[in-house]
């Protein structure tokens, strides 16, 4: 028996296909869960395993106004890379297992307390930009948990961990209002990364959110 080309393909990406396992819906090919530390428990982050789950109807939303709720650019400022889902798992199972780097939920109180992505701790930009009213005590507090110290010079850097910076998705400012003002005391833009996708992203995704 002979085959077309197209027949030949087929059976080919079948033989290299890799097996899925019945029922599972992992969050990378390789990775179905990770588990971070949430206010001193121990949480699982993965995908819901329901098939049919749709995303919360609070993050479909299409029509908010704008201003406020502005598409945000790609990038947040010059030397700080935007990244996805991907790559805040790997950021879990890497920097923030190893102590070597915080999420931060740069949102303000009232929308962290309706749910946050795991192992984020709620830093508001209002307490990391002085524009928006942060000052010395607010930085100094936020700081010390990111390894930033003072000396007679200002801020040192020297053993500043990597932050993921992360607020409501692509139409909101919040996060790159907080990287702005990292950056303006001398944050090493290289340590910051911008989460753009926020929680509209985690929720349309199906990840597990911490309340």
């Amino acid at each position: 028996m002979t085959h077309s080309p197209a027949t030949h393909l087929a059976l080919l990406l079948l033989l290299v296909a890799p097996i899925a396992q019945s029922g599972s819906i992992n969050i990378t090919r390789s990775v179905e869960s990770v588990t971070v530390e949430h206010n001193g428990v121990d949480l699982k982050v993965m995908r819901n395993q329901d098939p049919t789950a749709l995303v919360d109807p609070t993050w479909s939303m299409t029509g908010r106004n704008c201003p406020p709720f502005c598409v945000q650019p790609l990038t947040a400022a010059p030397g700080v890379a935007t990244v996805g889902i991907h790559e805040v798992i790997q950021f879990m199972q890497n920097e923030l297992t190893f102590d070597e780097g915080v999420i931060i939920d740069a949102r303000t109180p009232d929308w962290n307390e309706r749910g946050t992505i795991p192992g984020s701790v709620n830093i508001p930009y209002t307490h990391l930009n002085r524009a928006a009213g942060g000052d010395d005590d607010m930085m100094e507090e936020a700081f010390e948990q990111f390894g930033v110290t003072r000396n007679e010079n200002g801020w040192n850097f020297s053993k500043a961990k990597k932050l993921v910076l992360w607020c409501n998705g692509w139409w909101c400012g919040q996060s790159p209002a907080a990287i702005r003002g990292l950056l303006s005391e001398g944050y090493p833009a290289e340590k910051l990364f911008y989460f753009r996708g926020g929680m509209q992203n985690w929720k349309i995704y199906g990840m597990t959110v911490a309340h």
